[in-house]
């Protein structure tokens, strides 16, 4: 993504959300339309929610990921406790026996994130002794992928690389968006046509490592979304049916789950993409949704309407938060287990064995942004929206969905802002060296999957947070050259 220079406050803005910094924006059209509800900032100790933040990074980084806590306190995911804030904060104390991440507040007290197994690392809120839900072993149906053919398995072609991909190109565009060294440009994945055509990783990283990815996570709550829809469970127009809605007369009712997908709620939080953010004001309920430690369903459905539902496009982890509540009032509806949901009725079916989506501490899935993936995993999802959906010749998202999500949104066009569509980034802007069809997921420090449908790429870049700052001229340079190495 372009970003200028910015100013301080607007950089910690970009840093923090996990996604890619808004355009300009008509704030006199939004000022207009809004509506006269009151905002309650979220409850709690702004530090504590840093610590919490901090000890869940710190967890999965060292649990999942397999780093050594030293290089996770220094480069791993710190928007959720600025460098400025862990200087407050006493030393993480890492317990491989109880499987916990501990900080030490200055008060006496201490925020815990616990690694579960397959629901990954948990806050524990605070004064809390616990967990409010059992976490679940996570069983697979794929068979051993070194047995299995890519894309569902890990086995490549030995194929020569076809001739309508210049080695020389490619070869240059895979250094590239690994220099400089500082970068910390953690995996590189690029598919065309389906097959992986290159692909490299950075020191202790393997095609199977789980690494963090932020708000990419986004886009796979919205297909999680599409699979419901293609399972005849909702529809894009229909309304949300989140049960605090439902009293009469609540106008959050008339928020259609197309609405949600679109970032265009209008529900009332401060994030602090935020054209008019102010950093001196409350903590962000953006930032709380990952580590207020409370039940983040009930958190996100409790906030009021700022604008009329469609009408305004804001960059805000309560709608997103809020289609994972969906997939979980669907799944208990039809009494089937819910964690286990993106296991059998996606990642088996596309062959991903490597992706952990973290949950709060009643089970609720965090996938705004607390997941890791391995860049293989990602690969695989973007590949089934190159494919409009379909993988071996199976139908897993509706027809029309993959168009949804890869058009601006009206409220976003309305606003002069028409770079976002359903939970994915657009290159409408150009923002990215690539053709304007390309669309994406986007995660903070430069975690990518771009699909390029004119070009028939899919492109993962994943990197440690600490090389965020230096990252940026190499990753343009490699999209651009991924470019020049296809024919046309």
């Amino acid at each position: 993504m372009k970003i200028p220079v910015l100013f301080p406050a607007m950089m910690l803005a970009i840093l923090a959300i996990g996604g890619t910094p808004a355009g300009a924006t008509d704030l006199a059209r939004a000022k207009a339309l809004e509506l006269p509800t009151t905002y309650a900032p979220p409850p709690g100790d702004p530090l504590s929610h840093h610590a919490a933040g901090f000890a869940k990074v710190m967890c999965s980084a060292v649990f999942i990921t397999g780093v050594t806590p030293e290089f996770a306190a220094r480069n791993v995911g710190y928007f959720t406790a600025p460098l400025a804030e862990r200087s407050r904060l006493g030393n993480p104390t890492v317990d491989r026996d109880r499987r916990e991440v501990r900080i030490r507040l200055p008060d006496g007290g201490e925020r815990i994130a616990r690694y579960t197994g397959d629901q990954g690392c948990v806050s524990v809120p605070a004064g809390d002794s616990g967990l409010h839900f059992a976490p679940i072993t996570l069983r697979s149906l794929l068979p051993d992928p070194a047995r299995q053919p890519w894309p569902t398995g890990d086995v490549l072609s030995d194929e020569p690389l076809p001739a309508a991909i210049n080695a020389d190109k490619l070869r240059q565009a895979m250094d590239a968006a690994f220099a400089p060294a500082e970068s910390m440009t953690a995996a590189l994945v690029v598919t065309w046509r389906g097959r992986i055509i290159a692909e490299r990783y950075g020191p202790g990283v393997t095609a199977a490592t789980p690494l963090e990815s932020w708000s990419m996570g986004k886009s796979l709550t919205a297909t999680l979304m599409g699979v419901l829809i293609q399972q005849g469970i909702y529809t894009l127009d229909q309304p949300a049916p989140i049960p605090e809605w439902q009293s009469p007369g609540d106008p959050r009712a008339t928020i259609r789950i197309r609405d949600l997908l679109s970032m265009s709620s209008g529900l009332r939080i401060r994030a602090p993409l935020d054209p008019d953010f102010d950093p001196a004001g409350p903590y962000p309920d953006h930032l709380y949704l990952y580590t207020g430690g409370e039940n983040i369903f009930h958190y996100a459905a409790t906030r009021p309407l700022q604008w009329p539902p469609a009408t305004v496009g804001r960059y805000r982890n309560t709608d997103p938060v809020l289609v994972n509540y969906l997939v979980r009032l669907a799944l208990e509806k039809r009494g089937e287990e819910y964690l286990s949901f993106p296991r059998r009725a996606l990642f088996d079916r596309i062959g991903v064995r490597n992706l952990v989506m973290e949950t709060d501490a009643w089970g609720n899935f965090l996938t705004q942004g607390y997941q890791l993936g391995s860049a293989r995993d990602w690969a695989r999802l973007g590949n089934l929206y190159l494919q409009d959906g379909v993988c071996n010749g199976e139908r897993i998202l509706p027809e029309g969905f993959v168009k949804f999500v890869s058009t601006p949104a009206p409220a976003w066009v309305a606003d002069g802002n028409p770079i976002y569509g359903g939970f994915f980034w657009l290159n409408t802007d150009r923002g990215l060296p690539l053709p304007e069809d390309a669309y994406y997921m986007s995660g903070v420090g430069h975690q990518y999957t771009i699909i390029v449908p004119s070009l028939e790429l899919v492109i993962v870049r994943l990197g440690h947070f600490g090389g965020e700052h230096v990252a940026e001229p190499g990753l343009l340079r490699a999209l651009s050259l991924l470019r020049e190495a296809i024919s046309p």
